[in-house]
């Protein structure tokens, strides 16, 4: 037998009649978001290199293979495949598949991909990623059925919000009749190296030695190399690789991936010109190019960028490349920890909206002084929050596929402006907008906006507290990780017999339950504690907690909430208490909510950043 088997396999000779299982000591599938969009970008890109929409399905098999990298595999005697590295790849691949197969009756051919997530055998059906704990979460979703992982249990929640991420970012694209040529390509021209050991030892001397030594280089490595090249002054060329380590050092006390990251932000926000069209058979352009290859990108566009002779190169590094690293790293650490300064960032990077990063940079001039490059950041970062809400209370998606190519357009409008001008856009922009706060009269919570809904309960509370003169927290109204976490609290119990005379039957409860209007954020455990209660029973108990709960009380109403009496009376918001909540009060709740959404989402918003 054989000790080492490498071989390259298409996607479906990888998951066709095999079993991959984890030993106990293997991590947990960690993926995130961002991992999803960018294998969907990617993959939708390549596909979309070759693919014409007069094509026949058979001329799938001359498209241009994709290489998406390795899995070692440890074959016990038993037969058993045990993954040691690449079970990230494996589970986002079964994942997609799945959301795919429950798309593609949607197309106008089918293509048989079952085999590639489960196999049957004596009338058992079993998944090819057979990982027990998962099981039941891979049934569910492959039956298209809402499923609510324990919240112990990393793998399975994750495996559940990518599945969520990858049917809000499935690219329109690869959508209907193109379906069936995507999956075909998938499936037959995607490539992956199994390489396979027959002991745990080997198995693992490969993949210790495929990630410490000999190791390809990165794309800034590539990048960085290239630019060094073209220094002539060795001392210049030994300073500028200095400052470029020295960068990286701190992008990667960030995050491991923040290093490439920054380069995509910084070359689309000040170089890319152009934009892969979204629609049938366009073929990748600047900003594409620069997220997939942006070393090859740069070598190909020196003369555009400007880079002719070697002061050019050095001045892209010591100037260019500092400045706007310097920039990033500052709105990274924004992102991650609430900055009030910068408080837009935060919010807009909860949603992870990594477009906002190349957004912002786009507008900061290199000679702009700090306290200038600042307000730029504000406002736009403001702007950003502006349309998140709005596309929010709209039911629209956030997706990378469904605002590329807005923000692409948006990153060349304000490209370098001036600090003046670029609010009249802003403003202007704003008041152009066609989604509104029309929408909020019937703006409601389901299953899959339960987070976006949670943003802006959480930013409702934290806005009157910060204008009634309380002290506040917006994190603790969001953070999941501590141990009583904020949770979205129904102003009725799932009671329909309580309520029979206003409504005519149990749906219609249900969908005027989960109206914006009669929802709260109450910590969990005094949330569940008055789980059943009535509403008269629950309004004695909101008095406790923060000022969207509070309002309901009668008791709130005194002198000594004399700030938030005063600021209401001054926005004309239609606070009142309500000793019972019915059908008509929910409507009035209501109207009260989008006129709070107006408050904090208005284009006066844009003017104030400039005052700070």
């Amino acid at each position: 037998m054989n000790e080492i088997d490498a071989r390259s396999k298409c996607i479906k000779e990888l998951l066709s009649g095999v079993k991959y299982s984890l030993d106990y000591y293997q991590r947990e599938y960690k993926w995130r978001e961002k991992q999803i969009i960018e294998l969907l970008d990617d993959l939708e890109g390549k596909f979309l290199d070759s693919f014409k929409p007069e094509h026949e399905r058979s001329q799938v098999a001359s498209y241009l293979p994709y290489f998406l990298g390795s899995i070692v595999i440890s074959q016990k005697k038993s037969g058993d495949m045990f993954i040691i590295d690449g079970q990230q790849r494996l589970t986002s691949l079964t994942i997609l598949l799945i959301y795919m197969n429950n798309l593609k009756s949607h197309g106008k051919n089918v293509v048989k991909i079952e085999d590639l997530i489960f196999s049957t055998q004596y009338g058992k059906k079993s998944f090819n990623m057979n990982i027990p704990e998962r099981i039941p979460a891979f049934e569910s979703l492959f039956k298209g059925l809402l499923y609510e992982p324990q919240e112990d249990n990393e793998s399975v929640k994750n495996i559940v919000d990518r599945y969520n991420d990858i049917e809000a970012n499935f690219p329109e694209t690869l959508k209907n009749n193109v379906l069936a040529y995507f999956i075909d390509w998938l499936i037959e021209k995607v490539f992956m190296v199994r390489i396979t050991a027959f002991s745990d030892e080997e198995a693992y001397t490969i993949f210790e030695t495929m990630n410490d030594r000999g190791l390809s280089l990165n794309q800034s490595e590539m990048l960085k190399g290239y630019l060094l090249s073209k220094i002539i002054n060795d001392d210049e060329k030994q300073e500028a690789n200095k400052i470029w380590k020295d960068k990286v050092f701190k992008l990667l006390n960030i995050g491991k991936d923040e290093e490439i990251d920054f380069i995509k932000s910084w070359l689309r926000s000040k170089y890319a010109n152009n934009i892969r069209d979204r629609k049938k058979g366009a073929t990748a352009k600047d900003f594409d190019k620069i997220g997939t290859e942006f070393h090859k990108w740069v070598r190909d566009n020196k003369d555009d960028i400007g880079l002719k002779r070697s002061n050019d190169y050095l001045n892209f590094i010591v100037k260019e490349y500092v400045k706007y690293s310097d920039y990033y790293i500052l709105l990274r650490n924004a992102s991650i920890k609430f900055n009030p300064d910068f408080e837009t960032v935060y919010f807009n990077a909860h949603h992870n909206f990594t477009l906002q990063y190349p957004v912002l940079l786009a507008a900061i001039k290199k000679e702009d002084e700090k306290e200038i490059a600042y307000k730029k950041i504000r406002i736009v970062s403001r702007y950003i929050d502006i349309v998140i809400a709005r596309r929010f209370v709209n039911f629209k998606s956030l997706s990378y596929s469904a605002l590329a190519y807005t923000m692409f357009n948006f990153i060349k409008e304000i490209r370098n402006a001036k600090l003046d001008n670029l609010v009249n856009i802003l403003i202007k922009r704003v008041n152009e907008l066609s989604e509104t706060f029309e929408k909020v009269n019937t703006f409601y919570l389901h299953q899959q906006n339960r987070r976006n809904v949670h943003f802006l309960l959480a930013r409702m509370t934290y806005y009157m507290e910060i204008k009634s003169g309380i002290q506040t927290d917006f994190v603790k109204y969001i953070n999941k990780k501590v141990k009583k976490p904020y949770e979205i609290e129904h102003l009725w119990a799932d009671k329909y017999d309580r309520y029979l005379d206003q409504f005519t039957d149990a749906q219609e409860f249900s969908q005027y339950r989960n109206y914006f209007g009669g929802l709260i954020l109450l910590p969990r455990g005094f949330n569940q504690s008055l789980n059943a209660d009535t509403y008269e029973d629950k309004v004695k108990h909101y008095l406790s907690d923060n000022i969207l709960a509070q309002s309901l009380n009668e008791k709130y109403y005194e002198k000594k909430h004399s700030n938030f009496l005063n600021f209401i009376k001054e926005k004309e918001l239609p606070f009142k208490p309500y000793a019972q909540f019915n059908r008509d009060d929910l409507h009035e709740r209501q109207l009260l909510y989008k006129k709070i959404c107006e408050e904090i989402w208005s284009s006066d918003r844009l003017k104030e950043e400039l005052e700070k």
